[in-house]
């Protein structure tokens, strides 16, 4: 089955960007390859810059407080675990805390490193990385990788309080969905949404083996999406058969 999710917001959007970036940090940072951590140090970069937003800190403060205050209203329901409860609400409590105590956007620390920066003004230019441009890059690329490691590790630590509480907001908006299965007769799928409730974020599962590819479009009233095909050409083409899939919207 293949996952896809559609965002109904800027910031949900921006909390997908930042989660995908993140993992991908959690992937190349342990490898050992200079290549691995020369692409774990861009990605540090890519999210410095997503999270340059001015006002995204006070975004995520925002969503974590409003979770714990939904949470809390949960108390004395005999179908609710108050020990799961606590556990969730401390959790939000932790991220709060140390995403609020961090001063400025996330990764400031790492822009009065002017080594760092020196890095970061050359890495969007192509091959602009190069050791005759950047020596001092080049040696620490060929550094033992304990040793970059370590550098990497120190780095996206001060990323860490911002990961942990977007992944966290991103789970509990998951878990708000519940799927269902639907048909989209001839390739095509619409759907109105129930009014009265605001969605945030579109989950579709797919079987991998129908070949097809999904185009989103939705808005706080209606949902709907066209499946295509990468066909032989290297286009998309439109796919007329019906498609079985599993929706889940999540508020």
């Amino acid at each position: 089955m293949i996952l896809y999710e559609y965002p109904f917001n800027e910031r949900i959007r921006t909390y997908l960007r930042l989660e995908h970036l993140f993992h991908r940090l959690s992937k190349l940072v342990p490898r050992d390859d200079a290549l691995d951590h020369h692409f774990a140090l861009a990605t540090i970069f890519e999210v410095m810059d997503v999270a340059a937003r001015a006002d995204l800190k006070s975004d995520v403060l925002r969503d974590l407080e409003k979770q714990k205050q939904l949470l809390n209203s949960y108390r004395g329901n005999p179908a609710i675990s108050e020990d799961a409860l606590n556990a969730v609400v401390q959790q939000l409590h932790q991220c709060f805390e140390a995403l609020n105590a961090q001063t400025g956007k996330a990764g400031q620390t790492l822009t009065e490193n002017d080594w760092l920066m020196s890095i970061r003004s050359r890495i969007s230019i192509p091959g602009g990385t190069c050791e005759f441009d950047l020596p001092a890059y080049f040696a620490w690329q060929q550094s033992d990788a304990n040793l970059r490691q370590a550098d990497l590790q120190r780095w996206v630590e001060t990323l860490k309080p911002m990961s942990e509480s977007i992944q966290l907001l991103l789970k509990l908006l998951r878990d708000s969905g519940t799927g269902q299965k639907v048909m989209a007769v001839g390739g095509q799928f619409q759907q109105n949404l129930p009014q009265g409730r605001t969605f945030q974020l579109l989950r579709m599962r797919i079987n991998s083996q129908a070949g097809v590819i999904p185009e989103v479009s939705g808005n706080r009233l209606m949902v709907s999406v066209r499946f295509m095909r990468h066909e032989a050409d290297d286009r998309l083409h439109a796919c007329a058969q019906d498609t079985a899939f599993e929706l889940t919207l999540c508020c």
